[in-house]
């Protein structure tokens, strides 16, 4: 399996809360919902039905699943809910148990175990493995030279700090530009694979 990262970033590399203001406030950040100016169904909102298209199973950190589990099932109809309530879903997660998991196919990932068990998805038959949101996972990943592939939804907007999927261990790794598409509104999908696949 392929993994598949799909980010909402803004100019300054931000990924906390592109949803909502209350999505994740740490460190007193103040912008969240930034993305909402810049969305458009056509572009941005295709970016994630194309992610999800060839996607076999999500990959969620807990706070991204959470999230999302409230958000989706009571969004039965519309096509991407049903993919995404219906699709296999994991969640890293040291402080969920499996009786906490009420979205329809979700498995839980200890933390402990992350990396390694992620090693094991990737290395499975299988189309993608797609990650949304879940910044601290997302560097892990990058971290260790999992991520197969970048789909950056970078949005014309200065957040000022916030947190970021980057790793900032000095390493450095090089990806290729498949495709790059603006939207009417100035938000910019860049799809990146990791050179050499």
């Amino acid at each position: 399996m392929r993994i598949l990262v799909i980010e909402f970033i803004s100019l300054d590399g931000v990924v906390q809360a592109p949803g909502g203001p209350k999505e994740d406030t740490d460190g007193g950040f103040a912008h969240g919902g930034w993305t909402f100016p810049f969305f458009d169904e056509e572009v941005v909102g295709g970016s994630f039905d194309g992610a999800t298209a060839e996607a076999d199973a999500l990959l969620y950190g807990r706070r991204t699943w959470q999230t999302m589990a409230a958000a989706w099932p009571e969004r039965a109809g519309d096509p991407l809910a049903d993919k995404l309530n219906a699709i296999k879903k994991y969640v890293v997660t040291d402080t969920l148990d499996e009786s906490d998991l009420t979205w329809n196919n979700s498995t839980r990932i200890p933390g402990s175990e992350a990396i390694a068990h992620i090693r094991g998805l990737r290395g499975a038959e299988g189309r993608d493995l797609v990650v949304m949101g879940s910044p601290s996972l997302v560097r892990a990943l990058l971290g260790e030279g999992l991520v197969d592939e970048l789909r950056l939804v970078q949005m014309p907007v200065l957040l000022g700090g916030g947190k970021s999927i980057f790793p900032e261990d000095g390493g450095k790794q090089e990806f290729e530009l498949v495709s790059a598409t603006t939207s009417p509104k100035g938000a910019i999908v860049g799809v990146y694979r990791r050179a050499g696949n």
